[in-house]
């Protein structure tokens, strides 16, 4: 199974970052904009459409307040037999740190992953504030 981490250092509260991040249903308007462009909410889950067209439908794990941290799982994929991932804001002493990690198969699928979640960050950190690292 492939993992995939990505994380990076925001200069904004981990309350504004855990704001947009736990609003599960504009990920499009909030936290990732241009990377997603729509996003429907359903009975335990999300439909997704990404900016290269890719439509997913995730089904919401868990939002848990007290970690920050938002959990899904992405079903009926043609590309993938396995996807789970989760996202987590962490307060720092100058603003916060957002970890985003995915575990997929087939390992094949890891490349366009990986770009996908640069493009995820890259678009956060133009939502959310000014970062560091990767």
């Amino acid at each position: 199974m492939a993992s995939i981490r990505r994380e990076m250092h925001i200069d904004t509260s981990a309350e504004r970052a855990w704001d947009a991040l736990r609003d599960v249903g504009a990920l499009h308007t909030r936290l990732v904009p241009g990377f997603v462009t729509d996003t429907k909410l359903e009975e335990g889950a999300r439909i997704v459409t990404f900016g290269n067209g890719l439509v997913a439908r995730e089904l919401l794990v868990d939002v848990d307040e007290k970690t920050r941290r938002v959990a899904w799982a992405v079903v009926g994929s043609q590309a993938m037999t396995h996807h789970n991932a989760s996202a987590q804001v962490f307060p720092e002493r100058d603003g916060c740190r957002f970890v985003w990690i995915a575990d997929l198969l087939p390992h094949d699928a890891a490349p366009q992953v990986c770009a996908m979640m640069d493009q995820g960050m890259a678009a956060i950190r133009a939502t959310l504030g000014k970062a560091q690292g990767q």
